[in-house]
């Protein structure tokens, strides 16, 4: 026994070594991170916000461990210090303690430096439960700087920001205390056993007096906390489903409230006893407490309130969970903003004409006919240029240019490394010359070349501007592709854009980059990026650079972890420069009553910030963009220079901002049901809406399981003076395929984030997109075509159905796009448009429109005479119009309908002598 400890001593120094070792390697690397971070926090401008946060990890860190460390350690202690002693053992062991536990506590528990070990047992403990800690240092920030929202919650009428900020401190300290209570009795239960105080000798029990006292006491710390773990879980009813409730319902309040009262007091005379029980030794009573607690939580908290549940409440439910549901209805809206919503009707006529479109010319002429996917393919064949340039997604946007108020859809022109040669791919290329992309490729969202090609409003390099705003810096060192770092200002050029069989090159002048020249700079980031060829190489210069988080949303991430990101950040050309817009959102799982609107349990958002990163220089603003959400303005507090307020944005910025998708698709989620305020109208979810099934994918395959998507458009708003800028989304009654309503987010200021609903007639049948697929599928003419493409060699892709809303009327279009079935360029060479009973598809949309209209409203003419002669020229005149609209002249389609009005309208006057 005696050889196996020393054997066993010199393990411990080995093990010493190299724990010491590891621990060393890890406070280096956790030291040269942290110092980088530091680095690159005060080369972007927020070093305060660097400082604020680590600064809070840090004392959080250094609170928890030691705390931790000290209650562990009191209790490893505690256990040493009265646990029994040789002589008692063998006292313990003549009454029958097996002989093996004996040996060990006699032959190995003397070997033992207790007093190291267990404080070595009380810092490892304390530095694994500190370490899980950290990641709550923004709750601990926002309890610390909260302030209130500023409204009550109907059952306990606290501040709604108590359960946003202290709540969950509260629940997050009572789960560290109940951790570090077992990892003090897991400690104190080692040294017992080993010491041999736990063992079938001792009587009564197996527990030595002291390992029995020991035990008393932290069992009674326990209850103590599970009397206040039942405090709080009064307030947690407030996030409970029935099925019926989201939230506290009838016998949450009525039953189990008072029953955690109970549960709570039979907890505090549980600790009591046990305490009690550190003079007694007596282990019925610990058993007896924690029957009376455990036993009364399954009874109390599980059983009866179920059973009361199904035998009471479920028989008379809605009268019962009435109240209830108008909470759960009041704070759901509240949480996704879905009472800002104006509900205004819309009757859904069938008088549009051609008059009508006229007066519509904006919202006609920003019809989508590109849909994403065909158009980032197109682009990818026309504009990338080279292999290493990429499109990685296409965005959508408005802007004023010569041609007027139009929608158009860009693509940044990124570089992407992984694309170069793999000869190419070397450390010098992806590090040091090839740094950036180039411009960006626009196109209006209704134009179509002769050959089914967008009409290109930005393209080539450098970019060549035909109709679209001029652009003086296309370089994008920043974008949605660029993972790894960049070295600029060395002695070696950047690559900056092909011409002909020779190369471009450029040097960084902007303000971002992280200061890399000196030995120590350079041995920092080789051994933090894991790259020796930093410190090695010599195309480095004093005046190097290193550009990090190139990613904008890891760039903005880093600054701001506590903000959630939309996932589609979108470029946007101003004053010749090219930035990205980032919508950021402020989210929380704690908001009472309020049904989650996503997989991660969040039931609360807000849109509250915009973020604006410099494609060129990588700069990074924040701006307020709802400045009454409590939970910014306690970030403001938090950070005092971060956050600007949106006045402050650049005015030709602001002009680009839009509703985010992300938000606007949760509050469509939750207003399906939560449209419906009358709590019996939502028991029975009789007026329940769903988003419409979307017809077909874009490879023209069924896909009954997806669902139709926000989309943006430029139209003028029923009611409206003006054209602008609104995300959509059709709605549909549940299991039913007719229209119900459209949902619209304005978008340009100063009518920016209002929502609308406009709500059909429940009387009148309007058709929804599926059945306007049907339609277009049943049409002899259109499937007969789409069959012919189809077996030419040619591979017919359907675009996605747009619902356009003009007036008070509803009109549909759908793009149509052939590509060689060998090929990876889509051509857009049909238009599909229907409305009403009628379905056509021309190659143009004012072909589709002029022939979709010209039977609906017929002109008639009284015969005879004068009137006679007025039809024919009002005829002619219409015919002219027609023409000019075939051909897109929508000038001069307006110019021959302004001619036609005297005309009709003399004949609408019915003069007699021109009807003898």
């Amino acid at each position: 026994m005696r050889s196996r400890v020393r054997s066993g001593g010199r393990l411990k120094r080995y093990a010493v070594t190299a724990a010491a070792v590891v621990a060393g390697l890890f406070a280096v690397g956790r030291f040269t991170s942290i110092l980088v971070d530091w680095l690159w926090f005060s080369s972007v401008g927020y070093a305060g916000v660097f400082w604020t946060i680590f600064s809070t990890q840090a004392l959080l860190f250094a609170a928890v461990f030691a705390a931790s460390a000290g209650a562990i350690w009191a209790s490893g202690r505690l256990a040493h210090r009265y646990a029994s002693s040789p002589g008692t053992l063998r006292a313990a062991f003549s009454h029958g303690m097996p002989e093996v536990v004996s040996e060990l506590a006699e032959e190995v528990a003397p070997h033992i430096p207790w007093r190291a070990s267990i404080a070595w047992a009380a810092i490892l403990l304390g530095l694994l439960i500190a370490t899980s800690e950290i990641s709550n240092w923004s709750m601990v920030l926002r309890f610390l700087h909260q302030v209130p929202f500023g409204e009550r919650d109907p059952i306990f009428g606290k501040d709604i920001g108590f359960y946003l900020f202290s709540l969950p401190v509260y629940v997050a300290l009572k789960n560290w205390l109940l951790q570090l209570l077992f990892c003090c009795a897991a400690i104190a239960g080692v040294i017992y056993g080993m010491r041999g105080d736990i063992a079938p000798g001792w009587s009564p029990g197996g527990f030595s007096p002291a390992a029995a006292g020991h035990g008393s006491a932290l069992l009674g710390l326990f209850f103590l906390l599970k009397a206040w773990s039942y405090g709080l879980d009064r307030f947690l009813l407030l996030y409970g489903d029935n099925g019926v409730v989201v939230g506290a319902g009838y016998t949450d309040i009525h039953v189990e409230l008072p029953l955690l009262w109970l549960l709570a007091g039979l907890a505090v005379a549980a600790s009591a006893a046990c305490w009690a029980n550190m003079r007694w030794h007596d282990y019925r009573i610990p058993a007896a407490s924690a029957l009376l607690v455990f036993g009364g939580s399954l009874v109390f908290a599980e059983i009866y309130p179920a059973l009361f549940q199904r035998f009471y409440v479920k028989p008379n439910e809605l009268q019962l969970e009435t109240p209830y549901i108008e909470h759960n209805i009041a704070l759901t809206r509240q949480a996704y903003g879905l009472g800002r919503i104006a509900v205004k009707p819309f009757p859904a006529e069938q008088d549009l004409n051609l008059a009508s479109l006229q007066a519509n010319r904006p919202t006609i002429d920003n019809v989508r006919l590109w849909d994403v996917q065909p158009l980032l393919d197109t682009y990818a064949q026309l504009q990338e240029i080279r292999t290493y340039y990429k499109f990685l997604s296409v965005d959508i946007d408005r802007y004023r240019l010569d041609a007027g108020y139009r929608q158009v859809m860009l693509s940044a022109r990124e570089l992407e490394p992984a694309m170069l040669p793999s000869n190419a791919q070397t450390w010098v290329n992806l590090h040091l010359l090839f740094t950036h992309g180039n411009g960006v490729v626009m196109s209006p969202v209704t134009e179509k070349s002769t050959e089914g090609l967008p009409s290109l409003y930005l393209q080539d390099i450098p970019p060549a501007a035909n109709g679209g705003p001029p652009i003086r810096e296309p370089r994008i060192y920043f974008g949605e592709g660029g993972q790894g770092f960049v070295i600029v200002k060395g002695n070696i050029p950047e690559f900056d854009y092909p011409k002909g069989k020779d190369n471009v090159y450029a040097a960084y002048s902007g303000r971002d980059g992280v200061a890399v020249g000196s030995l120590a700079r350079r041995s920092l980031f080789a051994w933090q990026l894991d790259d020796l060829n930093i410190l090695l190489t010599g195309y480095i210069t004093d005046e190097s650079r290193i550009l990090l988080h190139r990613n904008i949303q890891d760039r903005v991430r880093t600054i701001a972890p506590f903000l959630s990101l939309d996932h589609d950040p979108y470029i946007v050309a101003s004053d010749g420069r090219l930035f990205w817009m980032q919508d950021a959102y402020t989210t929380s799982s704690w908001f009472p009553y309020a049904e989650p609107g996503t997989g991660d349990g969040t039931n609360y958002i807000r849109n509250a910030v915009k973020v604006v990163i410099d494609a060129y220089n990588g700069t990074v603003e924040f701006y307020v963009s709802d400045p009454a959400d409590p939970i910014v303005r306690t970030y403001q507090r938090i950070f005092p220079g971060l956050f600007k307020p949106l006045e402050a944005m650049p005015q030709d910025l602001r002009q680009h901002i839009r509703y985010p998708e992300d938000l606007f698709l949760i509050q469509a989620q939750r207003y399906r049901a939560y449209h419906m305020d009358a709590p019996e109208v939502f028991y029975n979810r009789e007026d329940l809406w769903q988003f419409p099934r979307a017809p077909t994918d874009l490879d023209g395959r069924n896909s009954p399981g997806m669902q139709m998507m926000p989309y943006y458009m430029i139209m003028r708003l029923p009611g409206e003076p003006r054209a602008e800028f609104v995300l959509m989304l059709p709605m549909v009654p549940s299991q039913r395929e007719n229209m119900i309503a459209w949902l619209a987010a304005r978008c340009d200021p100063p009518e920016y984030g209002k929502l609308i609903v406009y709500a059909f007639p429940k009387d009148k049948l309007v058709f929804g997109p599926f059945q306007i697929e049907a339609r277009i599928q049943q049409n002899t003419e259109i499937s007969q075509q789409i069959s012919l493409w189809n077996q030419m060699g040619s591979r017919v892709i359907r675009g996605h159905l747009l619902v356009v809303p003009i007036e008070n009327s509803i009109l549909y279009v759908s793009p149509l796009y052939l590509r060689a079935a060998s090929g990876q360029l889509p051509e857009l060479k049909r238009v599909i448009a229907a409305y009403g009973e009628r379905v056509v598809m021309e190659e143009t949309l004012g072909e589709a429109l002029a022939a979709l209209f010209k039977e609906a409203a017929p002109l008639t003419a009284p015969p005879g005479g004068t009137a006679d002669a007025r039809a024919r020229a009002a005829l002619a005149h219409y015919d002219r119009a027609i023409e000019r609209l075939k051909a897109g002249d929508w000038s001069g389609f307006g110019a021959e309908l302004d001619a036609m009005r005297p005309l009709l309208e003399a004949l609408g006057a019915g003069h007699p002598k021109d009807q003898r």
